[in-house]
């Protein structure tokens, strides 16, 4: 029996490639709403509530990337015989930046590639400011599809991880995992911080300036959850100051409004661009050129679950926000 599948709307590569990777099972609707509203599974990132009550056999909503909006979750609380899910395609591009953050702030690639480019050597006699990672604890914040993966790069270069997961350590794993009521007893042991964190009511100012001030002194933080994860005041001035070695950001506090703004917005009302141990990134960590690919196959996958009668993967807990 094939399985009826709703998309409102969607850019023309994506649904090439998303026709191309499911199953003759899978009937994908785009575009107009199907009369009869025969759906029962609708992928919406920001689904209308005439699109979720249409269709009596909906059984869930996928939202096609990762992250839940918050209008998003406040509908569906409204529907709760329907799940909400979520794609984490973007799981490998995004721990591979988490890593190239870390290594760039730990070694001072940006100072040290800016002096070279102009010719300068002096920086290669200097007192060294890179930071040797082997043997140095990392504390991986949201151990989940982004932060395993960080976290077994960060074994594989001599680390000790410690993570952290709201839902507690799975069977096997190869790290300490802690509850976040932990967080305050970690802290003091990380030399490095890496946020995988999504925003909600309880990780939003998880890190603020009592935080950052008991991580050791030259400690490294990378932050490719969201931005308002961590203070935005706290952060700078404990860059600025010193107390915090270096940090690489890839979220930020400020975006822009519209396309003209985009070459003239900066990412803070903070100079963090200002210091030399800030690696700045646009947002860009779950896009490379494969993205739409993984994408596609990510969705299918979930489709060919809901056409087979199998449990879908990527549910959202509607309470927790993610």
């Amino acid at each position: 029996m094939a399985l009826e599948v709703y998309r409102p709307q969607g850019r023309p590569e994506f649904l090439g490639l998303l026709r191309a990777a499911v199953e003759p099972r899978v009937r994908l609707h785009v575009g107009k709403r199907p009369d009869p509203p025969s759906y029962e599974v609708l992928v919406a990132g920001r689904p209308e509530a005439g699109d979720v009550s249409a269709a009596s056999g909906l059984r869930a909503v996928v939202i096609p990337w990762a992250g839940v909006p918050s209008e998003t979750l406040k509908l569906m609380r409204d529907f709760p015989g329907i799940t909400l899910h979520n794609l984490h395609h973007n799981a490998a591009p995004t721990a591979e930046l988490a890593v190239a953050l870390l290594l760039a702030a730990a070694k001072c690639i940006v100072p040290l590639d800016g002096a070279l480019r102009k010719h300068d050597w002096r920086p290669r006699y200097e007192k060294p400011r890179s930071v040797l990672l082997c043997g140095k604890t990392v504390l991986v914040l949201g151990y989940g599809a982004i932060g395993k993966r960080v976290a077994a790069v960060c074994r594989a270069l001599g680390m000790q991880v410690a993570g952290v997961r709201r839902r507690g350590a799975e069977p096997g794993t190869p790290d300490e995992v802690h509850a976040p009521t932990a967080l305050h007893e970690l802290l003091p042991r990380a030399h490095a911080v890496v946020v995988c964190l999504p925003l909600t009511a309880e990780t939003e100012g998880m890190l603020g300036a009592r935080e950052l001030a008991l991580l050791p002194e030259g400690a490294l933080l990378v932050n490719v959850g969201r931005a308002a994860i961590v203070d935005e005041d706290a952060l700078y001035d404990a860059l600025a100051s010193g107390r915090l070695g270096a940090a690489g950001l890839d979220v930020w506090y400020e975006y822009p409004a519209n396309e003209e703004a985009r070459a003239q917005t900066p990412p803070s009302r903070r100079p963090f661009g200002e210091l030399d141990n800030v690696v700045l990134s646009p947002h860009r960590g779950g896009l490379c050129k494969q993205t739409e690919a993984l994408r596609a196959a990510a969705l299918a996958e979930l489709l060919l679950a809901a056409a087979q009668g199998r449990a879908l993967p990527g549910a959202v807990d509607l309470e927790a926000g993610y």
